[in-house]
């Protein structure tokens, strides 16, 4: 039976087998390992802190995650196809692993996440709501 995300070795493990996944994957795997050379070891508690964060509300992470996809986007294009794919291996870790009603936040917000930054690295709000001006006379 899977349980829900309680605590920081639950969002260690979604982590940890979200990254193995990533660089297993074809599209993912090189922009991290050839492109950002991203040090797994080291990222990994980082990117905890993050999502203990988001979804704990621990406030244990204190970075900028939008100016590291700025950086990385700078080297190479992030398209949509990246943003889906890190989505759907996000949601199928929390999904192997987890249920519950943190588990259902964790999937919602990788979603407005991975949304709102593939927005802003567009050049667009990272918003998902579009202000609709009316003309005027």
């Amino acid at each position: 039976m899977r349980t829900d995300i309680t605590d920081r070795a639950d969002v260690t493990g979604i982590v940890t087998d979200f990254y193995t996944r990533v660089y297993a994957d074809d599209l993912l795997g090189p922009i991290f390992i050839d492109v950002a050379r991203m040090d797994l070891p080291a990222h990994l508690p980082i990117m905890t802190d993050f999502w203990e964060t988001v979804l704990l509300r621990t406030g244990s992470y204190r970075r900028n995650a939008l100016q590291v996809h700025f950086d990385l986007n700078r080297l190479m294009r992030l398209e949509q196809v990246h943003f889906d794919r890190w989505l759907l291996l996000w949601r199928a870790t929390v999904d192997e692993r987890h249920a519950g009603p943190v588990a259902e936040l964790a999937k919602t917000q990788a979603g407005r996440i991975a949304g709102s930054i593939g927005r802003r690295l567009a050049g667009s709000t990272g918003s998902e709501h579009v202000t609709i001006a009316t003309a005027r006379p």
